[in-house]
């Protein structure tokens, strides 16, 4: 896969409104499958259409974990399997957890959701010769940094995230590029739409969100977020991933490109060339929007968390409504201004299904990975992630969400022990 492949098909994460957004519906009277029966036939023929070596799956109802998994291969070539516990690069899921650490910024009085992200940062723009700053970029909010409405559009342009090397050339700073450097950089290039007015998936907007954390808690991003996201939760081994190959902790899979593929390092020692993975792009860079390892469990945990919001250590009820609140118009209405079916809040996707019930989700993806998160409005929640993705059109890796709905929704009788305890 080449350079312009990858800035095509590879940057990270992807959000569309599909099966996830689907109401609940039972399945064809017929004899039902157990959990285990439902989930492992489809997690096994997703594996098997695309030859992925490793996943794992989590399974929640009820804010019980029912249901946990590691298929396949960790390491191929070690022959080392994956573990419930196994840790994977969890690409766009970080989204929601950087949102939710955000909100407890706003829910303790520290941030308002209407602030300007760029007057917290206060980063100094490095700019051509004979350019002026956009003058757009101050009117940037927190809110429009979490709903991706902040103005800029990778699809139009680019996304400075996958850019290490020459970003980290035009700010004259050591490759590759530091979140700094990024911000920076992109301060001095304008805007492809008026912030607030229509949405754009932007990893860079997360990147600003974790600047943004690290100056109101005064205290590195990833530390904030272990100490008062993670940590109440008991997740404990979760962390900003690694990009070079042999930093990884010994809990970590191994990444893997369907086609074997290399591309160029984007680090200025050893090999020119590397996997995609190993130092294809610069994880650390990407640590509020895509940068965590975690396993299914430690997810499970997450969404199990936040599917009570009257149980919710996190977040209270009204902090919880804002983050699946939609965006203000014109963000997600149709022509007449009518709001559409679904939208993107505060680092969920989300669609209402029927009174006071939605169902909420987020994927994910790198060269090498895979993610999705799902909750959905029954009580069901799961985690399903995979150490290599699909370059092949035929074979989406969004084939994947619907394949676990099909799972559920063919189980008639739900284990009622909760796993949490033993894994």
């Amino acid at each position: 896969m080449n350079r312009r492949a990858f800035l095509r098909a590879g940057v990270l994460g992807t959000v569309g409104f599909g099966a996830s957004s689907l109401p609940c519906f039972s399945a064809a009277k017929a004899k039902k499958p157990t959990v285990a029966e439902a989930f492992d036939a489809e997690m096994e023929a997703f594996m098997t259409a695309r030859k992925i070596p490793g996943g794992a799956l989590a399974v929640v109802k009820n804010r019980r974990l029912v249901y946990v998994k590691g298929y396949g291969w960790a390491d191929r070539g070690r022959k080392i399997s994956v573990k419930p516990d196994s840790l994977f690069r969890i690409a766009s899921i970080s989204k929601p957890i950087t949102a939710v650490a955000v909100l407890k910024l706003v829910e303790a009085g520290k941030l308002r959701l209407d602030a300007r992200a760029f007057d917290i940062v206060g980063a100094s723009p490095i700019l051509e010769e004979g350019r002026a700053p956009d003058v757009r970029l101050g009117r940037i909010t927190i809110r429009q940094l979490l709903q991706h409405t902040g103005g800029w559009d990778r699809a139009q342009s680019y996304d400075p995230m996958f850019r290490a090397r020459q970003i980290a050339e035009k700010t004259n700073t050591p490759p590759p590029a530091t979140p700094a450097a990024v911000i920076r950089y992109m301060l001095g290039q304008p805007l492809d739409f008026d912030p607030g007015q229509r949405f754009a998936y932007s990893n860079l907007g997360y990147c600003v969100l974790g600047r943004v954390i690290e100056q109101i808690a005064g205290q590195p991003y990833e530390q904030f977020v272990r100490a008062n996201v993670l940590g109440p939760l008991g997740i404990a081994h979760a962390r900003i991933g690694a990009s070079l190959d042999g930093r990884q902790p010994l809990a970590e899979v191994r990444y893997y490109m369907a086609d074997g593929s290399q591309g160029n390092s984007v680090f200025p020692k050893g090999p020119a060339k590397v996997p995609w993975p190993y130092g294809g792009f610069h994880l650390e860079a990407m640590d509020a929007h895509g940068g965590w390892i975690a396993s299914v469990v430690d997810l499970a945990r997450f969404a199990a968390t936040l599917d009570n919001p009257r149980r919710n250590p996190l977040l209270k009820p009204a902090t919880s409504r804002e983050m699946y609140a939609p965006p203000p118009p014109p963000v997600s209405r149709d022509k007449s201004g009518t709001l559409k079916d679904a939208w993107y809040g505060c680092g969920w996707s989300v669609r209402p299904t029927r009174k006071n019930r939605a169902n909420y989700w987020h994927n994910g993806s790198l060269p090498g990975s895979a993610t999705l998160l799902v909750r959905r409005d029954d009580g069901l929640s799961w985690v399903a992630l995979f150490n290599q993705r699909s370059e092949d059109g035929n074979l989406p890796d969004s084939a994947i969400d619907p394949a676990l709905h099909r799972a559920a929704d063919s189980v008639a009788e739900w284990p009622t022990r909760d796993l949490f305890g033993t894994v």
